[in-house]
């Protein structure tokens, strides 16, 4: 298969300039993957500005020895496949022996003429002469015919004669212009033979080695002669499939697209780019728009018929979105992408994290590595028993452990072993499949860090969580909310339980985005039985990894992402870990292979991450779940500054205090049959308590209510100074 590179005709085109320079740098800060995970162990250099437009006749290998040692394997490879094609070719009516008998069979009756049909004329009439004159002289010679008649048969038999002589001259001269005709045109063909001949001999001295070179060029022009067979046809390496090793060209790319009913006869692609292989040889690449008024659905949806045109792997054939309506980005690989072995991941070798800046998530087809911004986003991932749905979110969750100040909330509904490794720096985890115990989580984090990071925004006059305001306030850093199987969770739960389960979560992800709260959900099907419709449309990523059914894939993705050619069922069961990752609202879904890490690379991390957090002194103090445990005092201190702050008055009595923390934890609520001054002594007899417990002298001077009475309560200045 050898590289098909062709230039576009016009003036400098700033569009194909910035896919030139796009196509030759890695582009993006941030992680790269090692050697190993890359296509090409040294990325090209980034292309230069061009004012005279001459940046597509240059390709960008050309710029560096890499690029050089990457063509050359190319060629090698194309050589083995280019000889393998011709020794398929030598079996059929295209093949070397086949052409040159063609054409010694052409030449051959060209040298024969079409005198012939002359001569067979000539010949009809001399024989039709000669009969007739035969038929006079048995005539004329019965005896018994009177005189007169046996005269006038003389004269018939004599006219007859005449006429058979001049038939047989005709004859002789056509004969004669026939064979000279013939002599010129084999004269014609001879000479270019003998001038071979005479040629090689005096060149190279040698008669023998002469004549092989005279029939090497002899042969040469009969098979050229006979290229095109009696049909018409004529062998191009494009008509081999781009499966059976040919090359994908302008034609064969049309080609595909009518063969697959997206194109009509007449209707072609206008190419933007040039079908090229990509630098490292391993695919073609063309961006094109479809004829004007075809949508790019239509195109998309026809990955099966492209594939099929192309004698290639579904998975090999991908098809990417364009700037605009009609147009299409297209990957063609020219094996099955992502068989081999995993990328290693970079957090291996990556120190301390920020959750604020994107997470690598995994490398796409073209080798690119993938990073997904997590702050304000929420993320499902699907996909069938093993496809790797759960080393997928560990990019997330091991990136969250080595930034000290993520907090992170963890539940495993299959009770599995996958979130034992970050016991230790979860803030709470589950990973017995308990219902309740996911219910503690779920209502800690929607009645602790969902009031706290509110009040803290309201201290601060923002709207939302930044990386600013993380830096000045610790109480907003990032949180990850991850449950595993939450079918299981809701399968296993009493109907009233899964209710509040289902309700909880769906305020969570819906106001936690905001608050700096990342909720992630992974389930094998998230169908509306198992994960609400009004929770499943608030997951912004998405992660499809290999499904069953396009239905699955669409339940994950999107309805009519599967027939928009994007249908994780295409996963074959050897990519593990390959998932369809859509990262973010507007973002188009791409192939990409996650990182995979090792247990023990688990481990090696989640050691780091603990150091980390040892030294930031962020280490949880873990309670047990389903347990009713007093909020710390660092939570609730939190609180009574967020009350405070919430009068904006810079104060706050002690009843607007307590009627603050009923909304908050349900021990400040007023219990049934209770008056209004029962509750505020038993409040704040609580209140008191846990504050000396945690041995805070918070003081309590008098302060201005919200009616001007003086009462006792709090001052935002002396909570800051406890703090």
């Amino acid at each position: 298969m050898s590289t098909h590179e062709t230039t576009p005709a016009g003036a400098p085109d700033p569009e194909w300039d910035a896919l030139v320079a796009n196509a030759s740098v890695w582009g993006g800060d941030g992680f790269r993957p090692t050697a190993a995970a890359t296509v090409a162990a040294n990325p090209l250099p980034e292309v230069s500005a061009d004012p005279a437009g001459t940046t597509p006749l240059t390709p960008a290998w050309v710029k560096n020895g890499a690029g050089w040692k990457g063509r050359g394997r190319v060629a090698r490879v194309n050589s083995v496949h280019g000889f393998r094609r011709w020794v398929r070719r030598q079996g059929g009516e295209h093949g070397h022996a086949a052409q040159v008998w063609r054409g010694l069979a052409r030449t051959t009756r060209w040298v024969k003429g079409v005198e012939g049909a002359d001569i067979d004329r000539s010949k009809h009439e001399a024989r039709r002469a000669q009969e007739a004159y035969r038929a006079a002289r048995r005539a004329h010679a019965h005896k018994l015919i009177p005189g007169d008649k046996k005269n006038k048969l003389a004269k018939v038999m004599d006219d007859a004669s005449k006429d058979s002589a001049a038939a047989m001259t005709a004859l002789a001269k056509v004969r004669k212009a026939t064979r000279a005709r013939r002599a010129w045109r084999a004269s014609a063909v001879a000479a270019p033979l003998v001038a071979a001949e005479v040629g090689s001999v005096l060149a190279l001295g040698d008669v023998t080695n002469g004549s092989l070179v005279a029939c090497a060029a002899t042969s040469f022009v009969l098979a050229l002669i006979g290229r095109r067979t009696d049909a018409g046809e004529t062998w191009t390496s494009d008509s081999v499939a781009l499966g059976d090793g040919g090359k994908l060209t302008d034609e064969t790319l049309n080609a595909a697209y009518r063969d697959a009913g997206v194109l009509k006869d007449d209707q072609i692609l206008k190419l933007l780019s040039p079908v090229a292989l990509t630098r490292d040889g391993d695919a073609y690449e063309v961006v094109f728009d479809l004829p004007s008024g075809m949508p790019t659905d239509k195109a998309l949806s026809a990955v099966k018929g492209l594939a099929s045109a192309m004698g290639v792997s579904i998975t090999q054939v991908h098809q990417g979105r364009g700037e605009r309506e009609g147009r299409i980005h297209l990957r063609v690989n020219l094996r099955i992408p992502f068989t081999g072995k995993p990328s290693p991941g970079p957090l291996l070798t990556a120190g301390r994290m920020d959750l604020f800046k994107p997470v690598p998530m995994g490398v796409s087809m073209r080798g690119k590595p993938i990073e997904t911004d997590w702050v304000e986003r929420s993320g499902l991932f699907g996909g069938e028993p093993g496809a790797g749905k759960s080393a997928a979110v560990n990019n997330v969750l091991l990136a969250a452990a080595l930034d000290p100040y993520t907090r992170l909330y963890l539940a495993d509904g299959k009770a599995g072993f996958d979130l034992v490794p970050f016991e230790s720096i979860a803030e709470m985890i589950d990973t017995a499949g308990d219902p309740e115990a996911l219910l503690s989580i779920l209502t800690h984090v929607w009645e602790m860090e969902v009031p706290a990071r509110r009040a803290a925004l309201r201290e601060h006059g923002a709207r939302k969580v930044s990386a600013e305001l993380a830096v000045k306030d610790r109480r907003l850093a990032l949180a990850i909310l991850f449950v595993d199987e939450w079918a299981s969770y809701v399968a296993g739960a009493p109907a009233k339980l899964r209710e509040e389960l289902n309700r909880l979560f769906q305020l969570i992800v819906s106001q936690g985005r905001a608050l700096g709260i990342a909720s992630l959900a992974a389930t094998q099907k998230p169908s509306s039985d198992s994960v609400p419709t009004s929770v499943r449309d608030l997951l912004s990523v998405r992660w499809a990894m290999r499904c069953m059914t396009p239905e699955a894939s669409d339940t994950i993705l999107g309805k009519g992402y599967a027939s928009a050619g994007q249908n994780a069922q295409t996963i074959l069961k050897s990519q593990r870990g390959v998932g369809i990752l859509m990262s973010g609202e507007s973002a188009e879904p791409e192939l990409v292979r996650g990182y995979f890490y090792k247990d023990d690379e688990v481990e090696q991390i989640i050691g780091r991450a603990t150091e980390l957090r040892a030294e930031a002194g962020t280490m949880p103090g873990m309670a047990p779940l389903g347990a009713t445990a007093a909020p710390a005092a660092p939570r609730l201190l939190d609180h009574l500054i967020a009350a405070v702050t919430a009068t904006g008055r810079g104060v706050a009595t002690k009843g607007e205090v307590l009627a603050y923390l009923a909304g908050v934890d349900p021990q400040y609520a007023p219990e049934d049959g209770e008056s209004e001054a029962q509750f505020r002594s038993r409040a704040g007899k609580l209140l008191a308590e846990w504050l000396d417990a945690e041995g805070l002298e918070v003081p309590t001077p008098k302060v201005d209510g919200p009616d001007g009475k003086r009462s006792l309560g709090y001052r935002l200045d002396d909570l800051s100074e406890v703090r």
